[in-house]
């Protein structure tokens, strides 16, 4: 990916990068929506990633390309709106600039930018957070700082919550800067406080991308924030996290209307289930992880309400295969991807029976790839 960057920056730009940073996707293996709740989220770095490169211009200009993308977007220094249409993409780095001042850094006047990746966009694999992340590192370094990884996470979460306008918590940015390869990133949103968790193994992960692309700034991972906020109150606490309802009937709980009570329990039940993972992780076994990631899928379906037909029968169609440890949706839900966790058994010809499957019913096979752990976000 480094001499395709080289090469497509000097075709687009007539110069090479002065900078180039890597920051990987992720999966979100267990957690799913604790972290703006304040609870605990388990995820990992993968062996795809967002590529970014950058030279420094005199004139104050800041052009911005991407692989993904025809043409240029170019803007005044100064120029700090949001964009629309076919270059809003490019709000993801401009958040990363907005977002420099609030941690005392700065970033070069003008430049020449290029994004490139081998991450499926929209996946539930974090393409965004991965996009800024490098941005972040190369606009640091080339504005003279050398910042702490867990600085750029906290610039990069700003990005995205105060400029694109996607009200995440902190899974995406933190494990996509500081995962490692063979670690599980721990994170306890509350402080937040980081661990690393050895991955056992024997386990092998594929994800598996619907054709239903997830949207979350149009609304439904907005909404569910909401709601969520709404139960925490009707429930006098701050954060869910903090509802002592750990095995609760939740059909007696007083105050929460149906669909706060759902929401409630996804969130206060998972949060119970990464505990029981790390603790299941610890020991190597891989069994009671897999039920775990099953059992949060299920809890998405019914509970929380963020997954899909297409999504589900991935999951129907993974959990009856004797080499799937377990499997769920991975990212914010409401199409996107399911990730599964394997044994080494598994293998293409497994994936391709999984997507005839899926094929029969909606007409194409879902995408699938055989990932890897990788390293987080840094500068090449």
């Amino acid at each position: 990916m480094k001499s395709a960057l080289f090469n497509r920056f000097q075709l687009t730009f007539g110069v090479t990068p002065e900078f180039v940073a890597r920051a990987p996707g992720r999966i979100e293996f267990l957690g799913n929506h604790t972290d703006y709740n304040g609870g605990t989220v388990l995820g990992v770095a993968i062996d795809r990633a967002v590529w970014v490169g950058l030279t420094r211009r005199s004139d104050g200009r800041r052009r911005f390309a991407s692989d993904q993308r025809v043409g240029l977007v170019d803007l005044a220094a100064g120029a700090m709106e949001r964009t629309t249409g076919d270059a809003c993409w490019v709000n993801y780095p401009l958040g990363v600039l907005a977002a420099f001042p609030n941690f005392g850094l700065a970033a070069p006047a003008g430049f020449d930018f290029l994004a490139m990746t081998d991450l499926p966009v929209g996946a539930g694999l974090s393409s965004s957070a991965a996009l800024e992340l490098a941005s972040a590192w190369v606009f640091a370094v080339a504005g003279g700082a050398s910042p702490e990884r867990e600085t750029l996470v906290k610039v990069a979460r700003w990005a995205e919550n105060e400029f694109v306008g996607v009200p995440c918590g902190l899974l995406d940015q933190g494990v996509v800067g500081l995962g490692a390869r063979d670690q599980l990133v721990w994170i306890d949103c509350r402080g937040p406080h980081f661990a690393m968790i050895p991955l056992p193994a024997g386990a092998h992960f594929w994800v598996f991308n619907t054709p239903t692309r997830h949207a979350l700034v149009d609304g439904l991972y907005a909404e569910r924030h909401r709601e969520c906020r709404l139960a925490a109150r009707a429930l006098g606490v701050a954060q869910l996290v903090d509802a002592n309802l750990a095995g609760a009937d939740w059909e007696q709980v007083a105050g929460l209307s149906s669909v706060a009570a759902k929401r409630a329990r996804h969130v206060v039940e998972e949060i119970a289930r990464v505990g029981a993972a790390v603790a299941a992780l610890r020991q190597g076994d891989l069994a009671v992880v897999g039920r775990l990631l099953t059992a949060s899928h299920r809890s998405s379906q019914r509970w929380f309400e963020n997954s899909t037909v297409e999504l589900d029968l991935l999951v129907d169609t993974l959990e009856n295969h004797p080499g799937v440890w377990g499997a769920r949706l991975t990212g914010g839900g409401f199409g996107g991807a399911v990730m599964a966790m394997t044994m080494a058994t598994f293998d293409e010809d497994d994936a391709r029976r999984v997507g005839e499957v899926c094929a029969a019913q909606w007409g194409t096979a879902p995408e699938s790839m055989h990932l890897r752990t990788g390293d987080g976000a840094g500068l090449i």
